[in-house]
């Protein structure tokens, strides 16, 4: 029994006086239920909306105050064009649109019945279906609260349209974030246990004090998975293809370019973790557990990221997966050229030259 006691003992010492596990044991769950709490919803909030008014009547007026009163919206503009609304949905700057016709209310008064038009981005189609659920729900109430007041029953019909994906597939969602997710997984964990595995067996040694510059050196440890990794992008959009009848509306050449990028960023981030850590366990654990709950949570194809705190929002753009997500959705399903992906573009390209930047500097040459 004593022995047993002082086994406990020892195992109690060594965990408190490791600082990374107690961080493992206590920091990471309380992280964990933090986020989950405050990020994980179904429930779609504060989305961009477009109201256009071309009836400007009193039913029309009071609809949108009803729309405006809802937690669910923000209206973005009291007037867009036709034009205007695709372009502001092709960047994705709005969630939905309502459009009413001119004469709204005299139709509601002469004929009993009116439209409403409701255009939805359905590129993310769950998204899609709650905020369209949303606007039926405050015209249905509108409509009621009226016939209740008259003893005339009226009627208005929603016009409902879905952009991009009028099926509503989920794969049109799901194909964009699972090539943002394996390729940061991927690129990044079996970048950052290269450098750390020739410090633990020894070749590092035998690298340094040949002729090749460090700047070389992470070079060629990142070019065998920049290649492997375009071969899995070839993989997935051919599967996206043929199998679950994803289109590519965009331009393949753009797609593979921000693709390269992308890898690119997430091998220097790779190569980042590498050189700040000893030991491959390290390196594993940081890549795999310290990446994958981010991309999941934060690139915003599994949850909308306007849903979270503002922290929380402000804490997603830090996270390339984010940036990379919201680009090949916007080639593959909106069929967005460069000029509508240029700003998510220059945010992984300064990603990527400043972790290739800090990595090149702590590099160290000499090994302790």
């Amino acid at each position: 029994m004593k022995q047993f006691i002082t086994f406990v003992n020892k195992e109690f010492a060594h965990v408190l006086r490791d600082k990374k596990t107690l961080l493992i044991l206590f920091g990471m769950p309380i992280m964990q239920i933090l986020i989950f709490g405050f990020a994980l919803t179904n429930e779609v909030k504060n989305s961009k909306i477009v109201v256009v008014d071309n009836a400007k009547d009193l039913a029309s007026q009071q609809i949108i105050t009803r729309i405006e009163a809802s937690r669910y919206f923000e209206i973005e503009k009291p007037m867009m064009s036709a034009g205007e609304i695709e372009a502001a949905f092709r960047e994705g700057v709005i969630k939905i649109a309502v459009i009413f016709p001119a004469g709204f209310n005299n139709d509601l008064l002469h004929q009993n019945k009116a439209q409403i038009q409701i255009i939805s981005d359905a590129s993310d189609p769950n998204t899609a279906n709650t905020l369209t659920n949303y606007v039926s729900a405050v015209i249905r109430d509108y409509e009621k609260d009226r016939d209740n007041i008259s003893s005339v029953s009226y009627g208005i019909v929603p016009e409902i349209r879905m952009l991009y994906n009028p099926q509503l597939k989920g794969a049109h969602n799901f194909v964009p974030g699972v090539i943002a997710l394996v390729l940061m997984l991927v690129c990044v964990m079996m970048t950052a246990i290269s450098i750390v595995r020739e410090k633990e067996i020894g070749t590092m040694e035998i690298l340094l004090v040949s002729p090749f510059k460090p700047i070389m050196v992470m070079v060629s440890k990142a070019v065998p998975y920049l290649i492997l990794s375009l071969i899995n992008v070839a993989s997935i959009l051919l599967l996206s293809v043929f199998v679950l009848d994803v289109p590519v509306n965009g331009s393949i050449l753009l797609l593979f370019a921000e693709s390269t990028l992308f890898i690119i960023t997430c091998l220097s981030l790779g190569i980042f973790i590498s050189v700040k850590t000893s030991s491959q366990q390290v390196a594993m654990l940081i890549s795999l557990m310290g990446l994958l709950l981010p991309t999941i949570l934060f690139s915003g194809f599994m949850f909308p990221i306007e849903n979270m705190p503002v922290p929380l929002q402000i804490f997603s753009n830090i996270v390339p997966a984010k940036w990379f997500y919201i680009i090949v959705k916007s080639i593959m399903i909106k069929g967005v050229g460069f000029s509508g992906i240029w700003k998510e573009t220059l945010i992984l390209l300064g990603t990527t030259v400043f972790l290739l930047a800090v990595s090149l500097k702590s590099f160290k040459i000499r090994l302790a």
